[in-house]
């Protein structure tokens, strides 16, 4: 199953939250801002994409493909944030224009960038 943004944005959102709570749809829904139907639906494609199960009290669980997906979107987002503010763009707009950029830049320009930062 090819991921879309969306879906990408639903994976990281998943792994964010989980870091500190048991994850809900309805926390999902509450931290994206989006209706109980809409992440209800995406919840029921990631799990027949096999990237997120959900258990009998209905705690949002990442499987390892699902975890994989979350844990890079995370990392690209976190990485481009960072070069940005260096750049001198202010944290908010750049924390904004990385989840966009998130889910576009190829893996050999992130590394580029990666690489600048850790110089």
């Amino acid at each position: 199953m090819a991921l879309h943004e969306s879906a990408e944005m639903y994976l990281e959102t998943i792994y964010l939250l989980s870091q500190t709570q048991p994850v809900r749809s309805i926390d999902v829904a509450e931290h994206m801002g989006y209706s109980k139907p809409s992440i209800s639906r995406a919840m029921g494609l990631l799990k027949q994409g096999g990237y997120v199960t959900v258990d009998d009290d209905g705690f949002l669980q990442l499987t390892d493909s699902g975890l994989n997906v979350a844990r890079k979107v995370f990392e690209r987002h976190t990485i481009v944030s960072r070069f940005l503010m260096k750049l001198g763009v202010e944290e908010a707009t750049a924390v904004e224009d990385a989840c966009k950029i998130e889910h576009v830049i190829s893996d050999a320009s992130l590394a580029a960038i990666k690489a600048y930062l850790e110089k």
